[in-house]
């Protein structure tokens, strides 16, 4: 048990927390195409704030080729490229990889050819399967009815009819196991699974602005005081997250924060247990 009293709430980020994460599906590519491990992720943090990437998870944007055109843009600045590998190229240079020469570090190649689209499509096809420990968890915490259950989300608006770049109709419901599996007839809506859901692309602020923590204690504290359980502070809510830079500012909000490294959603969930005081771990109910 943790030394801190237990969470009023608990707020949950999808995307390699409770489902697969599409983090994966970048690595995999990444592997794949010899393009050094990291520099997706970096370049589409770098932005701006106006990056393809920020703009369609606040909602600000159509998914369509165009944007498909700006997204790869966006992973293709030279001066991102050249500080991405500047920095790799240092940290090697600092012990933590061989040796690497001042020459190598000044000399800067190409920047990596990626296609957008087909890295995309594999980001979101891989996302619709539930985590095996997580999503297990989750509906063991909301049939416990001991805690306000939210999802705070940087999501992706998909048109009606838009297909995938093998051509497919995309939907975006979970695939869940089948018959017997305990899960076989769950909801294929992951949001069914909390008390809100507050999706970027459709409230139009994204993590890590802290206007989307305020907001979400905001709606939590609404659905506790409904409930007469009373009033939700930022302190009382425990925040799960993949991505540092959430955390970062999660905890800047106030929230209490566990961090879900990629392929160890199972520590994640230990430390959950430890946070909320309910055996959540069962290998016999995984997926």
């Amino acid at each position: 048990m943790s030394s801190q009293p237990p969470p009023k709430a608990l707020l949950f980020d999808i995307g390699g927390v409770c489902v697969v994460s599409p983090f994966q599906a970048i690595l995999d590519y990444e592997i794949e195409n010899n393009i050094p491990i990291g520099w997706v992720n970096f370049a589409i943090q770098k932005g701006p704030h106006n990056g393809a990437w920020q703009l369609v998870e606040r909602g600000e944007c159509d998914l369509n080729d165009d944007w498909f055109r700006a997204f790869k843009a966006q992973l293709s600045v030279p001066e991102h490229w050249a500080e991405f590998w500047t920095k790799q190229s240092v940290k090697k240079s600092a012990g933590k990889g061989p040796p690497v020469s001042q020459a190598t570090v000044d000399k800067i190649p190409p920047v990596p050819d990626i296609d957008a689209t087909k890295m995309f499509w594999r980001m979101m096809r891989i996302s619709r399967t539930p985590d095996p420990w997580m999503y297990p968890a989750l509906k063991k915490l909301r049939e416990s009815g001991k805690f306000v259950l939210g999802a705070l989300s940087n999501t992706v608006a998909f048109p009606i009819g838009i297909e995938d770049d093998r051509g497919i109709l995309f939907t975006k419901g979970l695939i869940h196991p089948p018959a017997p599996s305990p899960y076989a007839n769950d909801s294929t809506e992951i949001a069914d699974c909390f008390d809100i859901y507050i999706s970027s692309a459709h409230v139009g602020m994204r993590k890590p602005d802290p206007k989307a923590y305020e907001l979400a204690v905001r709606e939590l504290d609404k659905i506790s005081r409904d409930r007469g359980k009373g009033g939700v502070t930022a302190e009382d809510v425990l925040f799960l997250d993949d991505i540092g830079i959430n955390l970062k500012w999660a905890k800047k909000s106030g929230l209490r924060t566990i961090k879900v490294d990629l392929g160890k959603t199972k520590d994640a969930v230990r430390a959950l247990e430890m946070q909320v005081g309910i055996k959540l771990l069962d290998e016999k109910a995984r997926l």
